[in-house]
């Protein structure tokens, strides 16, 4: 099932001939392939040629030979075009030897738009930035929003059930062709997290205890949504027997940030408006991945649905951190041009010691910032002195 991911595809054509490198990364297996598979037909009904579209996959094992930069800048040179404009798409570029400096070299050539894509955030480090300083934008894609889910169920009805559906699964888009059946979705996570354990951690990162660096993975999935430091990960492991220090969890957790699998989210002083260097909070890429990972003791409601808004959050563009008010928690805080904005999420706040609780963190700021309480219940949306509560699926499939 082709899925045509509208945002990000929205996104290709507004820097389509620009003089601007298009950088699409994001998690294994989210999409990237298929989104520049349906961006090549688009150009292709608009009238571009097919010889003005080069396309290299680097994972295929044919374009192997094409790893090694010299042979891969002839290759590409060899195809470019006069006079038209050529295309060219390198996808899973983190194979390719030096690809900075072929991927610059061929920028700086006339009438060359250029799109590459990667699942290592190891493609932006900082040489590479450097490198490729002011010619390059970046698309960061995820798996399925709970959106782009429910478009392809047909309808917005039944939301509750959709949205367990979309836990249960996978937000993976291969996972619906698999229709729901639980043995093969949960094969499928599986052998894709042993690939990304061990093409894009082990082998890229020269990791040799793959029995640790799972220890790592389980602990942080296991805890999500909780303030930890990578102190508090090596002291709770290395008392519960698993030995670790803390410079071998910085290397793990730094890896996982680069390979997408488990994103950050910081801490804000929204008193003090300085960003706070300790304690950070932990998400992870798609919530069926987890499960086959921990099992039926994964299920954490409020945890979860959090993680779900957290990704949402970044999937609109925004900047999300973790808030702090003198002694208050404000579960995201997103920063941009207009200003902030404040979320709290809980499953439930039919209790009303719940509900004054979750109220209480979003009223203690005096600003006049939109926020937000974003929870299950399917009840009418309510103002409380400026503070919006409203159903979080309806939120989530309403831009």
């Amino acid at each position: 099932m082709q899925i045509e991911r509208s945002k990000y595809m929205e996104k290709l054509f507004a820097f389509k001939d620009k003089r601007i490198i298009k950088v699409i990364t994001g998690v294994r297996r989210c999409g990237k392939s298929t989104l520049l598979e349906i961006y090549q037909e688009k150009l292709l009904q608009s009238g571009i040629t097919q010889e003005q579209i080069t396309s290299v996959n680097f994972e295929e094992y044919d374009n192997a030979y094409l790893t090694a930069p010299d042979t891969l800048y002839a290759f590409i040179k060899n195809r470019l075009c006069k006079d038209k404009i050529s295309y060219i798409f390198l996808d899973e570029i983190q194979h390719v030897t030096d690809f900075p400096r072929i991927v610059d070299s061929l920028f700086l050539k006339k009438n060359v738009d250029i799109y590459i894509t990667g699942s290592n955030a190891y493609m932006l480090s900082s040489e590479i930035a450097t490198l490729l300083s002011g010619r390059y934008v970046e698309i960061r894609m995820l798996p399925l929003s709970f959106r782009e889910y429910v478009q392809t169920t047909g309808d917005n009805y039944d939301l509750p059930r959709k949205y367990t559906d979309y836990l249960d699964t996978s937000s993976f888009p291969y996972v619906l062709e698999l229709e729901g059946r639980q043995t093969e979705i949960h094969d499928y996570l599986q052998g894709l997290y042993n690939t990304i354990i061990m093409k894009d951690i082990m082998a890229r990162k020269k990791i040799f205890d793959p029995m640790m660096l799972d220890s790592v993975i389980r602990f942080v999935f296991d805890i999500i949504g909780n303030l930890l430091s990578t102190k508090k990960i090596a002291d709770t492991m290395s008392s519960s027997g698993r030995k670790i220090d803390v410079k071998t969890v910085d290397k793990y957790m730094n890896t996982l940030i680069e390979t997408f699998i488990v994103y950050q989210a910081k801490r804000y002083d929204i008193r003090g408006k300085q960003y706070l260097k300790t304690l950070e909070k932990y998400y992870v890429v798609d919530i069926g991945l987890r499960s086959a990972l921990l099992g039926s003791r994964a299920y954490d409601a409020g945890h979860i649905l959090e993680n779900v808004v957290y990704l949402e959050l970044i999937r609109r563009g925004f900047d999300v951190y973790i808030g702090k008010f003198d002694g208050n928690e404000i579960d995201f805080i997103t920063i941009s041009k207009s200003g902030l904005t404040y979320y709290q999420v809980a499953a439930t706040v039919r209790d009303e010691n719940t509900l004054h609780r979750e109220l209480r963190s979003l009223r203690n700021l005096r600003d006049h910032y939109p926020k937000y309480l974003l929870s299950l219940d399917e009840d009418p949306d309510a103002d409380y002195d400026g503070i919006i509560r409203t159903n979080v699926l309806k939120w989530l499939i309403n831009d």
